[in-house]
């Protein structure tokens, strides 16, 4: 049986999915809830997410990281999670879309080994995680323009999110960010070092219900088809 906490995440995971029209397969909320309640165990002892943000972990961490996987590319098979931290928003990801395969890195060994820990409780076939900085020469020589997508949960500016993702990714690829605050100004200077590569940009309000329906959290989602 699982245990209590469990039990409250998945009611609450339930709630925000009924409420948006998002309905996933009955197994993967379970085993969303299931991840919350590891991450939420292992932050005990390893900074994973913030402290006074464990209470919401399924609002702000597991629910929106499942939920953009509505606007992932169909033609998006594999991704590379930039600053996994806990893994978010890739294990979410991985679990909401099976048919993809991922990578998910980050540069400390800690969260690196609790995601590796995740992955195997989960019993997650479809990604692996790499204690590695992306823009190392090691991890460019090992993943040169291997994926379809990179995935990052604001991790760092736009314009070096397009420095890391370039030579990682194919001829024809996706830049994925969840972002909050006003993105202008971000943008703009990405989109000048840059626009020859980008192809086409969308910028997704992420107002959700019942707590954020005119996004006044301010997360947003953006979608940048590359042609390199």
């Amino acid at each position: 049986m699982p245990s209590s906490k469990q039990e409250l995440y998945l009611k609450e995971l339930q709630n925000l999915c009924w409420e948006n029209g998002f309905n996933p397969e009955p197994m993967r909320t379970e085993r969303l809830a299931f991840f919350a309640q590891l991450v939420a165990a292992k932050n005990e002892s390893v900074n994973l997410i913030s402290r006074r943000d464990v209470n919401s972990i399924i609002e702000n961490h597991v629910f929106i990281s499942a939920y953009i996987s509505q606007y992932v590319p169909d033609k998006a098979i594999k991704f590379l999670d930039i600053g996994t931290g806990g893994g978010f928003p890739g294990i979410p990801l991985a679990i909401m879309r099976p048919d993809m395969r991922g990578v998910l890195a980050d540069s400390t060994g800690k969260k690196t080994d609790a995601v590796k820990e995740f992955i195997d409780k989960l019993k997650l076939s479809n990604v692996v995680a790499e204690n590695n900085r992306v823009e190392s020469p090691e991890f460019i020589e090992q993943h040169k323009g291997s994926f379809d997508i990179i995935v990052s949960r604001g991790t760092v500016p736009l314009i070096i999110l397009f420095r890391y993702s370039l030579p990682l990714v194919k001829d024809k690829a996706y830049i994925m960010a969840m972002k909050g605050g006003n993105l202008d100004e971000e943008f703009k200077k990405a989109e000048i070092k840059y626009k020859s590569f980008i192809k086409k940009s969308t910028i997704y309000e992420l107002h959700y219900k019942p707590t954020n329906i005119r996004n006044k959290k301010g997360k947003r989602l953006v979608l940048i088809e590359l042609n390199k």
